[in-house]
């Protein structure tokens, strides 16, 4: 296997249990081949991106060291939506669990299916705050620091400072 790199995950949910969702999936990263599960953030109640008539989603940034290819891994973060019961119906949907690959090893690419960096994260405060949580000196390649962004929209966006919050939500 090739030799391990950094990669940044974003999960999202927003129904059956969406904090149950977003926690039972972090031991999923950690034990993807060849991957290792090296921080997670903490767990953030945003409000619905586009699509606005459905529940607020629970959002987290994870942070893997891993060997597998951006391909494979997005594959690997695919079927693991799939074991979550992911339905693909619409843009912005209500989902059961979302799990999108923000950044690989500082790659741009371009592929069918595949854009590194992720190519909204940076307008996004429900990706941006949970991952200078983890990673603050985080750079997104074409773009800059994560921390120099400006007017990115956090309003509706909650810390879970306590996990007995997030069990309410579910």
């Amino acid at each position: 296997m090739p030799k391990p790199v950094q990669a940044f995950v974003a999960l999202g949910a927003n129904l059956e249990g969406p904090a149950s969702q977003v926690e039972r999936a972090f031991p999923e990263l950690a034990r993807l081949p060849g991957t290792r599960l090296v921080a997670r953030s903490s767990l953030y109640l945003s409000k619905p991106v586009g699509y606005t008539d459905q529940p607020d989603f629970i959002n987290a940034v994870a942070e893997l060291e891993t060997a597998l290819t951006p391909r494979a891994l997005l594959d690997a973060l695919l079927a693991i939506e799939q074991r979550h019961g992911r339905r693909r119906e619409f843009r912005n949907a209500p989902r059961t669990l979302d799990l999108d690959l923000l950044l690989y090893n500082g790659l741009i690419m371009h592929e069918p299916g595949l854009t590194l960096p992720h190519p909204r994260m940076h307008e996004r405060g429900f990706v941006l705050l949970p991952l200078l949580e983890i990673a603050p000196d985080c750079r997104i390649p074409g773009i800059g620091p994560a921390a120099a962004i400006c007017g990115v929209d956090s309003c509706g966006l909650h810390k879970l400072a306590h996990p007995s919050l997030a069990a309410k939500l579910n």
